[in-house]
Parts: C-alpha cells; structure tokens; sequence
C-alpha cells in the first residue's frame, strides 16, 4: 500500500497494491499494522458505516466536536464520489483549508481524515456505495456541520447545481464563520 499525503497535514491518500488477472483482482483494503506505519500513529477503528447515494447526492460538511472527534478510512465501494475533507484544527497550519479526492471503485483509493477535520462527499456517477470506518462512537450532542455552499470553502462540486441533491438538515447548517467549532 502506498500514502501520499496531502497538502493537509495528518490527511492521506491511501493506494492498495491491486493484484489482477484474468479472473479479476485481490488487494488488501486495510491492515492495521500497515496502516498504522504508514500514517504515523495508532489508530483504532471501532466503528464501520456505509451509505447508497444517487448521482448529486452531497453530503455536506460533517463533525464531531471534543472528545467524540472521529478519525475516518474512507472508501468507496461502487461508483464514483469526490470526497471532501476540510482542516478544522485551530492550531494547525491549515486550518480552513479543504482538499477534494475523487475516489471510486475502480481506482480502490482511500482517504485517511484525522481527528479534527470535517468530511463530506458528492456522488459524481449514477449512484455510489460509500464505506468508512472511524476510531470513535457517533455522539449526536457533539455533532458539528458546514453547509455545503460555503462562500469561504468555496468547494468545486464538479456538478452543476440544478443536479445536486441536499437533506433539509444539511441545507440548513450554518457557514464555516459560525459554525460551532
């Protein structure tokens, strides 16, 4: 497995050693030794997810605050999505700063977003099967969001907007400036 970090520190790009042949192809999606190494500290997931979306399906900017921060592995299963990640770390060099991955079933990319950071995706193909693990418990009390149209972020969906499809808790969050960080 290789990672690249990102121009957000602590955020990794993570590409499996794909072993294909006629039949089709082998890889390992995580190894926690491995994963662990290459990202330079120990990480212990204790909770997977995963979620079906439809093409313009945007998932807007999600946290947890304090002690329930939540790390996430993500990856995608089928199809296409642009993950995003945004660095909410007050004392860190990026703060502010967003980086987007296109991940997809075909590429086997993931992304590694630490503690601290704010995580959402669009789906970019017909539909998408998104899967993630994260190192804490989901704790709604210290749940955290940025709408998705930010003027600050300024984010590149790669959709027009007439295609975008946004939950009415999403589209009423507030803007990075208030949010509660």
């Amino acid at each position: 497995m290789k990672a690249t970090e990102t121009e957000l520190v602590g955020c990794f790009i993570l590409e499996p050693n794909v072993f294909s042949d006629k039949r089709g192809c082998f890889f390992e999606s995580f190894n926690k030794e491995r994963f662990n190494t290459l990202v330079g500290k120990n990480v212990e997931f204790v909770q997977d997810n995963q979620s079906f979306s439809s093409k313009g399906v945007i998932r807007a900017i999600h946290y947890q605050l304090g002690e329930h921060a939540q790390a996430k592995l993500v990856r995608v299963l089928s199809g296409t999505v642009l993950d995003v990640a945004v660095d909410l770390r007050k004392d860190s060099p990026t703060f502010k700063q967003h980086v987007t991955v296109e991940l997809s079933g075909e590429n086997m990319k993931q992304l590694f977003i630490p503690r601290g950071f704010g995580h959402g995706f669009v789906v970019l193909s017909e539909t998408a099967e998104f899967f993630y693990k994260c190192d804490n418990y989901y704790n709604k009390a210290a749940e955290g969001g940025i709408i998705f149209n930010d003027g600050t972020l300024n984010i590149d969906w790669k959709l027009p907007a007439n295609q975008y499809k946004v939950s009415e808790k999403d589209l009423v969050l507030p803007t990075l400036e208030k949010a509660r960080l």
